[in-house]
């Protein structure tokens, strides 16, 4: 009797959300109770997750269109920060009331408690907000390494990006700011297209077009240097019309394609300016 009780208080009985197969997210994702063991091995640790952000790759990832697929069932889910509950014997990197947040993807974060490898999560600041610290290892460092691993970008020199408005876009013109290097962006027209092209304005970005102004621009003939570096994560006619602009020599990267439409390169692109053409994929 005494063994039963000790094994009941053990578990707890924590929520999931969980698919068993690939599809429409609002139609294989489930919520669901399930039993976890608070006795951890010995590099194990017991998580509270407070909160976990949906990415696009998630949702992808959930119709089983992204480049890597999961083991159904499974828990979708690769960000989040948690509250470090319980650590193994053998855990030193955390301990018992620190905030983490994943070094990995593919941990299953949209529960409410987990076990995990102590060695898949490190700490961060106590004071950093919890937004901040959930969004923390996607968008900030596909911002950060796009900045940094493709062109050596000096001040005064020049980055072109559609999607301005998304968290990537806002990051890299926050970013840009900093390194001081111009940063011109392109978004879709709406209704409140000033109000938008003043925000983002005010967070780094030197200049904003909708795609329709974007097409007869000519402010690289005149106010700023052509770019060195264009990121595009939408793909189609917006791709290709920064393409168009991109200076001899220059860099074209692409780490997503929201229109799912494909991107026509010409021959000459290559072959008279120079231009590489490459991809992005934080993993």
């Amino acid at each position: 009797p005494v063994v039963l009780f000790l094994a009941h208080v053990m578990e707890e009985e924590v929520k999931q959300l969980s698919q068993s197969q690939f599809g429409p997210p609002g139609d294989v994702v489930k919520l669901e109770k399930v039993k976890i063991s608070r006795q951890l091995q010995e590099k194990e640790v017991y998580l509270k997750i407070l909160a976990s952000p949906v990415n696009p790759a998630d949702l992808i990832t959930i119709t089983g269109n992204y480049a890597i697929k999961p083991l159904l069932p499974s828990v979708p889910g690769n960000e989040c920060v948690a509250r470090v509950e319980g650590v193994g014997s053998a855990v030193k990197n955390v301990k018992p009331g620190d905030l983490v947040v994943p070094f990995r993807s593919g941990l299953g974060t949209w529960r409410s408690v987990g076990v995990f490898a102590a060695a898949d999560w490190f700490p961060v600041p106590a004071d950093l907000g919890t937004v901040e610290a959930a969004t923390l290892t996607v968008n900030p460092t596909t911002a950060y390494r796009m900045l940094k691993d493709f062109v050596h970008l000096k001040p005064g020199d020049t980055v072109l990006q559609n999607a301005a408005n998304s968290a990537v876009g806002q990051l890299v013109s926050q970013m840009c700011r900093k390194f001081d290097v111009n940063c011109v962006g392109v978004v879709r027209s709406r209704p409140d297209i000033d109000v938008l092209k003043a925000s983002l304005k005010h967070q780094g970005a030197k200049e904003i077009f909708t795609e329709e102004e974007f097409a007869v621009t000519d402010i690289f003939k005149d106010a700023l240097p052509a770019p060195k570096l264009v990121l595009n994560c939408v793909g189609g006619e917006s791709a290709e019309n920064l393409l168009n602009h991109v200076t001899h020599g220059g860099t074209f990267v692409t780490y997503g394609c929201i229109s799912k439409k494909p991107t026509a390169i010409p021959a000459s692109v290559f072959i008279y300016r120079d231009i590489k053409c490459c991809g992005f994929w934080r993993t």
